[in-house]
């Protein structure tokens, strides 16, 4: 396995697949690139059907044992987690920074905040609970119990691989199952080195496998296996569709954090320039790579004017550049041409449609690698509009002008997706009224999009089904079990 030295130059890393404790090669590779230098860094194995099921075979064979140890016993190897990240916290961020272009200081929030998801839910240990239940029957008890499911699986983005990761980890790990990651071919490093440092803890073997490879092949072989109890995956539309259909096939329970199209609706009321520091720092965290990104604007058309005035001074301030080599970009390259690519096109398709771009609107040319995309605003965009009705996941920010608050919800709410929202204004009554009326899992008011781990992360239509975080994304793994005791 690779060392704790810093990832520079044209280093280049090999890792291994790590299924039951300990680490295998395998005959075929992925090669990871650098997208500010599009330069192999690293080759992550092509995980294939056998890494599966032996995956599974192992977390089958030790989960029994598992699930009936105490909670608090299970907690404390999430407090190791925790403190192996803390250890290693630099070394970490540097990995995640090099091989998807997260500017340092948010890479270094990631690799934090995750060491926190850890210990927030070892805290949870003693916390999730039964009932007694009142019987109808005299002499009898009812007692409902809360029981790990078995062995869960979790499939993770590349856009925040190692926070996703401990979503899928530590409360699957808490309530006494197996976990499975599969995380993604695009951004695995991070991950794999984690997989490295927490080869010693003691975890027992079987308890927790980390894999990467494409999703239709390991990833498939993974849904589709009859001993999986609950498949949780973070991901795009598609792929949350494919999860639904392998699961079907043995009534899996899956749980779905999908795609986005957030919307912001700024009031007539509103502090304005709350409003844009906010909307743009939801639309540019990640170079608009992120699911709850702000990703399209409504505004009263008595404020549209001077919302402009000074969204666009705000939006051309923001510092692109190298993710490792400049500590004072705001965002950089996307993930992969691919990417870089779909974002150009929505933009171009955006213009064919009667969109006028006021600022950007093109692939940078001020970089001589790198998939880099100028930030971007469009206006004269009607609600029908491609770029107002499907997820860009890039630094683009179409803005609408509309009549009324009422229209702003409106159109807010004629979307496919349902994930994320937010409103600027300092009327208590729209406030309560989006409260009620938007059809979102989160809706923030006056501040920018980013969510608390002790939350709930879900989506409303096609954004997802179940959720993540807080209390209430453990009681995804777990399942639930009534006793009816009649005493003699």
């Amino acid at each position: 396995m690779s060392d704790l030295s810093t990832i520079t130059g044209n280093q280049v890393k090999t890792y291994q697949q790590f299924i039951a404790g300990s680490f295998s090669s395998s005959a075929d590779h992925i090669e990871v690139l650098n997208p500010c230098t599009e330069e192999v860094i690293a080759l992550a194995p092509r995980g294939t059907k056998d890494d599966a099921d032996r995956a599974v075979a192992a977390a089958k064979a030790a989960q029994t044992e598992w699930g009936l140890r105490p909670s608090v016993e299970r907690a404390e190897y999430l407090k190791k987690m925790a403190q192996v990240i803390r250890e290693n916290r630099v070394f970490l961020a540097e990995t995640l920074s090099t091989e998807q272009a997260k500017v340092m200081g948010l890479a270094q929030v990631e690799i934090d905040v995750t060491a926190v998801y850890f210990d927030y839910y070892a805290g949870l240990a003693r916390s999730y609970e039964g009932e007694i239940i009142q019987s109808d029957r005299p002499n009898e008890q009812m007692m409902l119990h809360k029981l790990p499911i078995g062995i869960a699986v979790g499939i993770t983005p590349w856009n925040f691989p190692f926070f996703v990761m401990a979503r899928k980890i530590a409360p699957s790990l808490l309530t006494g199952n197996a976990c499975i990651v599969k995380i993604s071919e695009e951004t695995p490093m991070v991950c794999m080195e984690f997989a490295r440092l927490i080869e010693n803890i003691g975890l027992p073997a079987g308890i927790l496998s980390i894999v990467t490879g494409y999703g239709h092949e390991i990833g498939q072989a993974l849904t589709e296996n009859p001993d999986v109890g609950i498949i949780s995956l973070t991901g795009s539309v598609v792929a949350g569709q494919k999860v639904m259909e392998a699961a079907a096939k043995n009534i899996t329970k899956v749980s779905l954090e999908l795609g986005g199209k957030a919307p912001a609706i700024v009031c007539k009321d509103a502090d304005l320039d709350l409003a844009v520091k906010a909307i743009v720092a939801s639309r540019v965290i990640f170079s608009g790579q992120v699911c709850n990104c702000a990703e399209r604007v409504y505004v009263e058309e008595e404020v549209y004017d001077e919302f402009m005035t000074k969204l666009l001074p705000a939006m051309k301030a923001v510092r692109v550049g190298d993710a490792r080599t400049d500590d004072k970009a705001d965002m950089s390259a996307q993930i992969n041409s691919t990417q870089l690519m779909k974002v150009d096109q929505m933009v171009k398709r955006a213009v064919e449609e009667g969109g006028e771009v006021l600022l950007g609107g093109r692939v940078s040319n001020r970089f001589n690698k790198g998939y880099y995309y100028e930030p971007t605003v469009i206006a004269n965009v009607e609600q029908h509009h491609e770029v107002m009705q499907n997820e860009t996941f890039g630094p683009v920010l179409p803005v609408m002008k509309v009549a009324s608050f009422d229209e702003a919800l409106d159109f807010a709410n004629d979307s496919e997706y349902g994930l994320t929202s937010s409103i600027y204004t300092n009327d208590i009554n729209k406030v309560l009224r989006a409260t009620k009326e938007l059809r979102f899992g989160e809706t923030y008011v006056n501040r920018e999009n980013f969510e608390a781990i002790q939350g709930f992360h879900a989506g409303f239509r096609k954004s997802g089904i179940g959720g993540a975080d807080g209390k209430h994304g453990l009681e995804e793994y777990l399942q639930t079990k009534v006793m009816y005791i009649q005493q003699n």
